[in-house]
């Protein structure tokens, strides 16, 4: 009997070879695209599963009830009293800073080591890094302790056993304490050395408002996390009970006023794609999951193509089914056989899929930045799961359909009269073009957002200007090197004006601090500069005047504001120029003496935030963080000038360091990328959707319209044009396709109204694309069918009336 099957589904495979090339290609397309996005989504589910205690571990989080947001940072102190009043609470680590870079000299050689954290002494009770050589016990007792990986000490000392060697950083000598491998397996935390930043920690152990550390919170083991987010707003009370007096305020006041109101942990082996915020970024699992429910929605759309192919050809297999019945064939027998003959063609995708997904996976990884290879059996076992449902979805329609014919009927020649099957068919045929209208307002919606966004007046302009970042610090006094270089560098040929900023655009280095003006506090950005940045940076001026170096006052306490400041505490422009604000970093006011438009900083999909600039010598520690020095070039000879300023750079100011630079509009330009990306991934998709669509309309009308060739040969007989013939072939098709695009308008208005909603600068729903949709559909509808229905039109006559 199988044998027999067997014979039989490959003679009609043959005699539908069109089809069944079409269904072969759509779901090999489709799986493809399947198991890429769900290698992706496998291998970014997989960061942190290496750590033997993840179970334990968790990632803390702010939650400010009054702007609805998450922060992922903490303080010193809110941390060293979770330790002591939460019970739950085993063990915590502190993070200050990550790829740190300093230039390292040993008894061997002196060479640049990137990637290094700063960290908290107990870093190995909850990241348990392979141990080399060494000890963890005591690894950071003293504050010039380092641990390396055994790749810098193979660097350094040409060998992994060095504990006990020296280091010297700067003017500072560390002592080794540990070498340590780091995981092979996917991780956010791969430092390659570690130390403790002692003098930091010590300064903030009082400083409850310096969120200024990520943190995670070893929890014994059982405990319940929401048990800790529960206790913590008692440690969040504590620091209200403490702060509140300064700010003349009631602690709950405090509370709501400066936040954070309440605590998140997120489990160490979720914060890469399941955490709100994190120091590393903020996750972005909306993305990832529209990709994956687009790679499904094209496997379904080659089920679909299975389920309309097999229904058309039903009049082609009625006789045989109609025969079958009669010799005693039952149904259950008859639905075996079709499901076998779907799962073949399924089979033959899988392994072609398979083969084409091993050819493009050296692409994904390049597109995204990976190496990921294909031995997840995860991978294997649901892209086969799909399979098998695709088999029975696809399969089991079309078979209970076709072994439901009365075998008296089929016998007579009567099936072709049945209408049930143009129903199924036109009905399926609806949802697959729903679907690919759908993608096409989907795909033109993406583009034009991401164009807005690319064309938007980002309120600076920084062509032209190159920033080169400070590798070392000038023995602790970074804004001395800085002065010496804004003079030394403006005599190289090609260099117009000289600049520094602490919070350039397409970087997130500024830091934030809360904005108090009588009882009325904001959250708001601060960064120091130079005189002159604003106009260094074409910033316009919008009321007041800028900063001047020639006004004493302007060294001491004066400040610009942007306009989003003023919007958020609801001030006019002449009402902010007689208003002064006290930062929560400094303990004296600070005069508004300037308002600038705004100009984005950070990426587009972000507001401009209330910022305040103020020279960086207006507050002792701020000088500390001057770390670059920006030139604008003369358009003449940028290429040269560059070249000059490299040579001078390596020559006369950090020699063994690399030359750490960029154009501040290609810095800016990288905060395009993710949204570039999904711009690709949704053109490809598009592309996807499309021809495995209009393939299977191709393939659905080829069949069709050879039901009709009789009525044909009739009508061409009594005098119809060729035109009229084409017309009247296609019409069905138009009407299915015009009826698809009026029912997904609502769905994709719905849809990408919601993504767009990520954005603070979007594009309002636009006409065009829906309107385009329609349009591209009709016509690409009437082009694929047409092709088949003009050569319906050249029927030989005499073949198909001769039995008339």
């Amino acid at each position: 009997m199988l044998q027999n099957w067997l014979k039989i589904a490959f003679i009609n495979y043959k005699k539908n070879w069109l089809s069944t090339i079409i269904n072969l290609f759509g779901l090999t397309i489709g799986l493809t695209g399947f198991m890429l996005i769900l290698m992706h989504w496998n291998d970014e589910e997989s960061f942190e599963k290496w750590n033997p205690k993840k179970d334990n571990i968790y990632y803390f989080q702010t939650y400010y009830k009054k702007d609805n947001s998450y922060g992922g940072a903490i303080s010193v102190p809110l941390a060293e009293n979770a330790l002591k009043q939460i019970s739950e609470v085993q063990d915590y680590v502190l993070m200050s800073g990550t790829d740190i870079a300093y230039k390292m000299t040993t008894k061997n050689k002196t060479a640049y080591q990137q990637g290094g954290l700063a960290a908290s002494e107990n870093f190995f009770n909850l990241f348990p890094f392979k141990l080399v050589a060494g000890s963890y016990k005591d690894v950071f007792k003293n504050d010039n302790n380092i641990a390396i990986s055994n790749v810098v000490a193979k660097n350094l000392f040409g060998k992994t056993e060095v504990a006990g060697e020296t280091i010297k950083i700067n003017t500072t000598e560390y002592i080794v304490t540990a070498v340590y491998e780091l995981p092979k397996e996917n991780s956010q935390m791969k430092p390659d050395f570690i130390f403790k930043p002692a003098e930091q920690l010590k300064n903030d152990k009082e400083a409850w408002g310096n969120f200024n550390y990520g943190c995670f919170f070893m929890l014994k083991k059982g405990a319940d996390p929401r048990s800790f987010e529960k206790k913590f707003l008692d440690i969040i009370m504590l620091r209200a009970k403490i702060n509140s007096k300064g700010a003349g305020v009631t602690p709950q006041q405090f509370i709501d006023t400066y936040g954070p109101t309440d605590s998140l942990l997120t489990p160490l082996d979720r914060i890469k794609l399941h955490s709100e915020m994190t120091w590393f970024g903020k996750p972005d699992f909306k993305s990832l999951m529209i990709l994956f429910t687009l790679s499904v929605l094209i496997v379904i759309l080659s089920a679909i193509n299975f389920i309309n192919l097999k229904t058309a050809q039903a009049s082609q297999r009625a006789k045989e089914i109609g025969v079958r019945k009669a010799i005693g064939s039952t149904k259950s027998s008859l639905v075996l056989q079709f499901l076998m003959e779907t799962f073949l063609i399924c089979f033959a995708s899988y392994l072609l899929s398979l083969a084409l997904t091993e050819l493009l996976l050296p692409s994904l990884n390049k597109f995204y930045n990976k190496e990921i290879v294909m031995s997840d059996w995860r991978v294997y076992f649901y892209s086969f799961l799909m399979v098998a449902l695709v088999t029975v979805v696809s399969g089991l329609i079309p078979a209970l359909y076709l072994s439901n014919f009365k075998a008296i009927e089929t016998l007579k020649g009567n099936f072709a009269r049945s209408k049930n099957g143009v129903w199924l068919r036109n009905g399926i045929l609806t949802l697959q073009l729903i679907i690919s209208s759908f993608f096409i307002i989907g795909g033109l919606i993406v583009n034009q957002q991401v164009k807005h966004m690319m064309n938007k007046d980002l309120g600076f302009n920084g062509k032209q200007i190159f920033q080169i970042n400070f590798n070392e610090d000038n023995n602790g006094k970074p804004w001395l090197k800085y002065e010496r270089l804004r003079t030394e560098m403006a005599k190289i040929p090609g260099v117009e004006s000289i600049s520094f900023a602490e919070a350039p655009p397409g970087t997130n280095s500024q830091s934030s601090s809360n904005m108090d003006y009588l009882n009325t506090s904001i959250q708001a950005r601060h960064g120091s500069m130079d005189y002159n940045y604003p106009q260094f940076m074409g910033v316009k001026l919008l009321k007041g005047r800028w900063l001047d170096p020639k006004l004493s006052s302007d060294t001491i306490n004066n400040a610009l504001v942007n306009e989003a400041f003023l919007r958020k505490f609801g001030w006019t422009d002449e009402q902010a120029m007689k208003r002064e604000v006290r930062p929560g970093f400094d303990n004296k006011p600070y005069h508004i003496v300037g308002i600038t438009k705004d100009f984005n900083i950070r990426s587009l999909k972000s507001e401009v935030e209330p910022m305040i600039f103020f020279h960086y010598r207006e507050t002792t520690w701020k000088r500390y963080n001057v770390g670059n020095i920006q030139l604008k070039l003369k358009a003449d000879d940028i290429d040269e000038t560059v070249k000059r300023l490299k040579t001078y750079w390596q020559n006369n100011v950090e020699q063994g360091y690399p030359f750490n630079s960029y154009f501040i509009d290609k810095q800016f330009a990288k905060t395009f990328e993710t949204y570039q990306k999904q711009q690709t991934l949704f053109t490809i998709l598009n592309a996807m959707v499309l021809m495995v669509a209009l393939l299977g309309l191709f393939a659905l009308s080829s069949l069709m319209i050879e039901q009709k060739l009789k009525d044909v040969a009739i009508k061409k007989t009594l005098g119809a044009s060729d035109g009229t013939l084409i017309v009247g072939l296609t019409k069905q098709f138009l009407w299915i396709t015009f009826i698809a695009v009026l029912v997904s308008i609502p769905i994709s208005y719905y849809l990408m109204n919601e993504w767009l909603k990520d954005f603070a600068y979007r594009i309002d729903m636009p006409v065009l694309p829906f309107i385009l949709s329609m349009i591209l559909l009709l016509i690409l509808t009437f082009a694929v069918v047409s092709i088949k229905a003009y050569q319906a039109t050249k029927v030989n006559l005499v073949k198909y009336l001769k039995y008339e």
